[in-house]
């Protein structure tokens, strides 16, 4: 396996842990610089390599009426400052082709949802990009079948891929992950990326959002740095709980990560991965 490279941070065999978090939708730019300067120290504190997630848009919502973020223009922007005074690299999702250009050039990493990992059109027009992909497995895909979503991305000449488990469904509002499958998703020659707290969402479990189980997320980082992932996705925000000034709940707020946990848990995964071969 070659690593990936995301800016001057390599990703794969014989590279440290890299962090993937931040809030799950872009709030404002005063916050989104403000956790990013946070979550940066932390990870620098514990010599750990780090990139910042946040969305410009969650055009998957489970209700029309809840928070998406401030949208493709000034999310990007948000991002870009992000980037440029904080000096960590970004990573965003793209939900559709008509975003991929403009996202391609103030992102580090274009990340498909999970949802989206099989529409081809938009699979395509990421990788034609030339910038790391990061692929999410999706909740209805066995992990053998990423082949195929890795194919496409190699297709159009890329091979800067990440593959991400961020759990299986399992019945009604639940998701479970097998760890089998990230040694699956790896015999494919690429990264694996281990999402801690979508893992733990209970789709749809609120009714017009998802809920979550929080206190799963430390025990499953866990387990998977100690089966030998390559990068950890938390999204993380400092009350997770709260609300936005207009009522509406956080976006994933039931499944974020405190950020008071953070470095914590971050010594115990970095303890873990000092015993894993290779």
């Amino acid at each position: 396996m070659r690593p990936v490279a995301v800016g001057s941070i390599l990703i794969g065999e014989g590279q440290p842990l890299a962090l993937i978090g931040g809030p799950c939708a872009i709030e404002n730019e005063k916050h989104a610089l403000a956790t990013a300067e946070r979550l940066a120290r932390i990870a620098a504190d514990h010599r750990t390599p780090f990139i910042y997630k946040s969305s410009y848009d969650k055009a998957n919502r489970s209700s029309a009426h809840s928070y998406r973020g401030p949208g493709l223009a000034e999310g990007l922007r948000i991002l870009g400052l992000v980037r440029a005074r904080v000096g960590v690299p970004v990573l965003a999702d793209v939900h559709d082709v008509s975003e991929v250009a403009p996202a391609a050039e103030v992102l580090d990493v274009l990340q498909i949802p999970a949802f989206l990992c099989r529409q081809t059109d938009l699979v395509l027009a990421c990788a034609r990009t030339g910038k790391p992909v990061n692929v999410k497995k999706g909740q209805f895909l066995a992990p053998r079948d990423m082949k195929n979503v890795v194919e496409k991305i190699r297709s159009a000449g890329n091979a800067r891929v990440l593959l991400t488990e961020r759990g299986t469904s399992f019945g009604y509002n639940n998701l479970v992950v097998d760890m089998r499958g990230l040694a699956d998703m790896r015999d494919l020659g690429y990264p694996v990326v281990f999402d801690a707290t979508h893992s733990v969402q209970l789709p749809g479990a609120a009714g017009d959002r998802s809920g979550g189980e929080r206190r799963y997320v430390p025990a499953l980082a866990r387990a998977a740095v100690a089966f030998g992932i390559d990068a950890l996705f938390m999204e993380m925000h400092e009350d997770p709980d709260r609300t936005l000034p207009d009522g509406r709940p956080l976006s994933d707020g039931p499944n974020m990560l405190r950020l008071d946990d953070l470095p914590r848990l971050l010594a115990q995964l970095l303890a873990i991965r000092a015993t894993v071969p290779g």
